[in-house]
């Protein structure tokens, strides 16, 4: 049975009552590293962004598909997820604090949220605002690191003049060996395995290639500094 096949019992909560009910349930059930309380997080938290900047493009409707390999016959029960979302009188905030509830004990898939969720509010090919406000305040509900924060931005607004060393989380004149040790760390926390074992959807290794890439792309730029 499919991750989508598994949703259509949370579609059946759902119908009963509101996504912010389901997400309320799922945190009082604690059901971390599951599949489908990632997905549905997910989707609902990207139903909000969407509508962010007061329109909601095609390109943000389909943004979130582009982290899951859907069937199309399972698109339906994603997009019914994703209209009750819109639908919900409950806010963003309130999402927020509801998703940070369901993965308390598992910080680390917050910050695959927030991931997905700059991915969702980039899709148009503008970053609004608003959106970037959003952000900031999950970024804030969830208790993510300025290091992390700074190190997603960077990965979807391009890396730029951003400081390669707040990206890593290392300290100006660093020693080759420490500055290998924390690469090294950081390349085993964001490993494509790593997050399967957080429960987020195998589908979701883009995550994980891109937050590498970033990550990579700092660590050169320092050890050419460092010659």
């Amino acid at each position: 049975m499919s991750i989508w096949d598994r949703l259509e019992i949370f579609l059946i909560e759902a119908r009963k009552r509101t996504i912010g009910a389901l997400l309320d349930a799922l945190a009082a059930r604690q059901q971390r590293r599951n599949e489908e309380a990632f997905a549905i997080a997910l989707i609902a938290l990207s139903a909000k962004m969407a509508k962010a900047d007061g329109i909601v493009t095609d390109d943000e409707v389909a943004a979130f598909r582009d982290f899951f390999k859907i069937p199309e016959k399972q698109e339906s029960k994603v997009r019914l997820v994703y209209q009750l979302a819109q639908q919900d009188v409950a806010g963003f905030s309130e999402y927020l604090s509801q998703v940070a509830r369901i993965f308390a004990e598992t910080p680390s898939v917050l910050e695959d949220v927030l991931d997905c969720l700059f991915h969702v509010a980039v899709a148009d090919g503008v970053a609004h605002p608003r959106e970037l406000e959003l952000l900031d305040e999950a970024a804030k509900a969830f208790g993510i690191s300025d290091r992390a924060y700074h190190r997603l931005k960077a990965a979807h607004l391009g890396l730029g003049e951003d400081d390669p060393y707040l990206i890593l989380g290392v300290e100006p004149g660093i020693r080759l060996d420490e500055l290998k040790a924390v690469y090294r760390a950081l390349s085993r926390d964001h490993h494509p395995d790593v997050l399967m074992g957080r429960g987020v959807p195998p589908d979701l290794v883009l995550i994980a290639e891109r937050r590498m890439a970033t990550i990579n792309a700092a660590y050169e730029r320092i050890l050419t500094e460092l010659g």
